[in-house]
């Protein structure tokens, strides 16, 4: 079983349903010792706490934190154009392997995302898989890092990510300034006033995850 599905599950909105699904999860993370030493602090947290506390917990590290936002172009674009692109770009990327995302979530949502690694791999498309990962760990190794920094339990989920790529992750650069009425100029208002808008574009294009002309310079394990 890939971890992929894992990682996925538990860097979502904490609902009975993982709760219940725990001791799944530990019995699949037996074939994964070192992730499953890795995760002991988010697992645990999980089976320890009460839901709405565990729910609370989400909300205050995720969404009322930009700095650990779960949404990966946030750290790349900020809300600057080139995130309404990049955002369409993924979407295409995720049609042509045949994986449909869910239209409740953006596309650069980290447990979407870490969900198609885990399609392509249960295709047997691990290479594919990891090069994606590959080309995501600078950003998502960013996000791990203030984590970890402020000792959440989440920080494990990744730096497990980090074990499953031999991408050595570089340092991120801060993304653009929110510019309010470029932003909804560009995505239109939603729930908070700047929800991006997918907009029409000339065609398939590269999905990067670094602001354009600031490609990291491939380093290997």
């Amino acid at each position: 079983m890939p971890l992929y599905p894992i990682l996925s599950a538990l860097l979502g909105y904490p609902e009975q349903d993982l709760v219940d699904a725990l001791p799944e999860i530990d019995a699949a993370l037996a074939e994964w010792p070192q992730a499953r030493h890795l995760l002991a602090p988010v697992t645990d947290m999980l089976r320890g706490e009460a839901l709405i506390a565990l729910q609370e917990n989400y909300v205050a590290t995720f969404d009322r934190n930009p700095a650990h936002s779960l949404h990966l172009f946030e750290h790349v674009h900020g809300e600057s154009r080139d995130r309404g692109q990049a955002m369409v770009d993924l979407i295409d990327e995720y049609r042509r392997d045949g994986f449909e995302p869910a239209a409740s979530e953006l596309p650069d949502y980290v447990p979407l995302f870490l969900e198609f690694l885990g399609a392509l791999a249960a295709d047997g498309n691990d290479a594919r898989a990891e090069q994606l990962l590959g080309e995501a760990i600078h950003v998502l190794a960013a996000i791990g890092d203030r984590l970890a920094r402020n000792q959440s339990p989440y920080a494990g989920v990744f730096a497990v990510l980090r074990t499953l790529t031999d991408v050595q992750p570089q340092p991120q650069q801060e993304p653009p300034v929110r510019d309010m009425d470029e932003a909804l100029e560009t995505f239109g208002p939603g729930a908070d006033g700047v929800e991006p808008l997918l907009a029409p574009h000339t065609g398939p294009q590269a999905v990067t995850f670094y602001p354009r002309g600031t490609a990291p310079v491939p380093t290997h394990c």
